[in-house]
């Protein structure tokens, strides 16, 4: 196979998919962040996901001039699909990657793309600006397919070629294509769908059923926990079934799960219908920063607590555990809800970058040894990060553990 790749966008979706067709063709990795892509040539992946070796792979080519896309004849599209602060779809980096890369198209080149959306965006949306400024015509100059990504950050056992890919394309010979050349790096299988729309369709239903589910947890955790029963048993005892699957309540943020489901609520409301179980779930996960909030008060006021001025230690910032990603953090909502309440908060994470956690919420990582000479009236675990589960903890008159990791009995409150 002689094609060429080009990835669009180096995060924590592109980046592995550069690094892995690497080892089979030349790639070039394009990213508009010219920091990023110093860090890159240097060998450093601050997402953790690449190490150091793979990323000097001879085969792979880290730039910001996206004069370097026209060198190749298959563009792959990962870019940020992130909503706005009234939850619309924003795609302005989806829009701003099709004119980049339209700008530098030819006869016969294929463009799929790997971003979340809901069901038309590609065909809708991408295509009339790959036209626009290609002044070529999809179908017959070049063509377009979607495979939708499946990359789990921080995940080291579903891994890219161990998850089964989806590609679609409305034209066979280009389907034929984009399934050969994803077979190289895809262990696992391909799907083939003849429909772009169906495959859209299908990754946004994804996350949107896993919000559903963590949507439903987090409310038997409120009702549980009016009734003084410990949420965590009552799961593990059901999981006994063969059928139930079995989900933890917590904060539900991420660049996929907090955010996939609105992609789907916008398009079916502009069709004319309103979606009252999405949405339902999606108020029930978003409102946990503020329950959380709520009950570390009312148990600080349980314990003859001074709210006003108390220390509080909010362990993990990250969406999850062992992660470094900090995109739509809930914990960030949770710091905030804290705040409205005067209490001094000091957070600590072990694997977020400090700079970027300044630089996006104007919060200063605490260094544990600033945690170990203090005595907090609270500490709350919002993150499992694994130095959590192995016993580091500051010292506290109250724990509040949100994921549950430590004994019923030991926790103040926990979902």
């Amino acid at each position: 196979m002689n094609r060429k790749i080009s990835v669009i966008g180096l995060g924590y979706v592109g980046l592995p998919v550069a690094v892995a067709f690497a080892y089979h063709m030349q790639v070039i990795a394009f990213d508009i962040n010219v920091v990023r892509i110093n860090e890159l040539v240097d060998g450093f992946d601050h997402t953790l996901e690449v190490s150091r070796d793979a990323l000097k792979l001879e085969n792979l080519n880290f730039t910001a001039d996206s004069n370097c896309l026209s060198d190749a004849d298959f563009h792959i599209i990962t870019v940020p699909t992130p909503v706005d602060n009234t939850n619309q779809p924003d795609l302005q980096f989806l829009i701003s990657a099709s004119q980049l890369v339209a700008e530098q198209l030819k006869v016969g080149d294929i463009v799929v793309y790997e971003s979340t959306v809901y069901p038309g965006v590609t065909e809708e949306e991408c295509v009339p600006i790959l036209e626009k400024f290609s002044g070529l015509r999809c179908d017959i100059d070049f063509f377009v397919g979607y495979s939708p990504e499946r990359i789990n950050p921080g995940d080291k056992e579903h891994t890219l070629a161990k998850i089964k890919k989806i590609v679609a394309a409305e034209n066979g010979k280009a389907l034929e294509i984009i399934s050969d050349t994803y077979s190289l790096i895809v262990k696992a299988g391909i799907y083939k769908l003849d429909s772009i729309k169906v495959a859209e369709a299908a990754k946004v239903i994804e996350n949107s059923q896993r919000d559903l589910n963590i949507a439903f947890v987090n409310e038997l955790a409120k009702i549980f926990h009016l009734m003084n029963i410990d949420t965590n048993r009552v799961l593990e005892a059901a999981a006994t079934k063969w059928n139930f699957i079995k989900y933890s309540p917590g904060l539900v943020g991420g660049h996929c799960i907090g955010i996939d489901p609105y992609y789907l609520t916008y398009k079916a409301q502009e069709l004319g219908y309103h979606p009252e179980i999405l949405l339902a779930g999606r108020r029930i996960n978003d409102d946990m920063p503020r329950y959380i909030a709520e009950q570390t008060v009312k148990k600080m006021i349980d314990n003859d607590k001074l709210v006003r001025g108390s220390k509080v230690a909010l362990l993990g910032v990250t969406f999850k555990e062992d992660c470094p990603d900090i995109r739509n953090s809930k914990v960030f909502d949770l710091i905030c809800e804290l705040e409205q309440y005067s209490l001094q908060i000091t957070a600590h994470d072990p694997v977020a970058d400090p700079v970027e956690v300044d630089r996006l919420h104007k919060i200063k990582l605490a260094k544990p040894e600033e945690l170990e000479s203090i005595k907090f009236d609270v500490v709350i675990i919002a993150v499992a990060h694994q130095q959590y589960c192995d016993g580091w903890l500051p010292k506290y008159d109250i724990l509040i553990d949100v994921k549950s990791i430590f004994p019923y009995k030991k926790s103040d409150f926990r979902l």
